[in-house]
């Protein structure tokens, strides 16, 4: 059994409305921090965060909205995330926020930290690496990438895992792979996985206006271009995810996808 609570938090002019699941017990956890991509926070993030919880990790997934989700308007998730990701300050300040409410929690071990983030939030979680957070993993999907320099990851404590789909537009395999070069240099241990015709929010399935899953693969309200849901490399990049902090902070229970 699991235990999951809203944590609401101030940062950027905004109440956060985040998602917190832990694991039964008292702890001592390792602990994963979730940043959500650039439409909101959803139920898919905050099942990770559940699922999370299931195999004995204590996980929060932020938010960095203030509780809004762009569903069916890119224009406004646009104005809202372009010039987040174009500050690395503020991610880092948003990130820290949501990182002191996880670390708070009673149960919490601050010394196996793992992080999790989808678009926007990969970006968050990055630029939280880069400054110095001592996380042991670092698992990003489709993130918006950083221009950066090996002496940036130097100190780095974490084992990176990226994911992108072959037909991303936003996050290509020609980006992936210049920053893990930069990863290389710096004496990083990191892996990708690129996913054979996947596109960008590839985890991200098909919703009626409504919020209720079409059941179906195409999306029907509007998206950024190059959007499209792969289910297969949702649950492939998923274990492949388990899998990167199985090994680096441990885990109990059995895997779900």
């Amino acid at each position: 059994m699991i235990t999951t609570r809203e944590v609401t938090y101030d940062i950027d002019g905004l109440t956060m409305v985040a998602h917190l699941a832990l694991p039964h017990g008292e702890g001592p956890w390792p602990a994963v921090i979730i940043g959500h991509d650039g439409i909101g926070l959803n139920d898919f993030q905050r099942r990770r965060a559940d699922r999370l919880a299931e195999r004995g990790y204590a996980a929060l997934a932020m938010d960095y909205h203030g509780g809004r989700y762009f569903s069916g308007n890119p224009e406004a998730m646009l104005a809202r995330v372009l010039p987040l990701i174009a500050d690395p300050d503020r991610m880092l300040a948003i990130g820290h926020a949501a990182l002191d409410v996880l670390l708070a929690v009673p149960g919490v071990d601050p010394d196996r930290l793992g992080a999790l983030g989808y678009g926007a939030g990969g970006s968050i979680v990055l630029e939280l690496a880069r400054a110095g957070v001592p996380f042991r993993a670092v698992a990003v999907v489709h993130p918006g990438l950083p221009t950066t320099r090996p002496a940036d990851w130097t100190d780095t404590t974490a084992t990176f895992l990226l994911c992108t789909g072959s037909e991303d537009p936003i996050c290509t395999p020609d980006q992936v792979l210049a920053f893990t070069q930069v990863l290389q240099e710096a004496g990083v241990d990191w892996r990708v996985h690129v996913y054979g015709g996947a596109k960008h929010a590839f985890w991200a399935a098909p919703a009626n206006p409504d919020g209720t899953p079409t059941g179906g693969t195409t999306h029907v309200t509007p998206t950024v271009p190059g959007v499209g849901y792969h289910p297969a490399h949702t649950a492939r990049a998923w274990r492949a995810v388990l899998d990167l902090f199985d090994e680096t902070i441990g885990a109990r229970g059995s895997p779900a996808v």
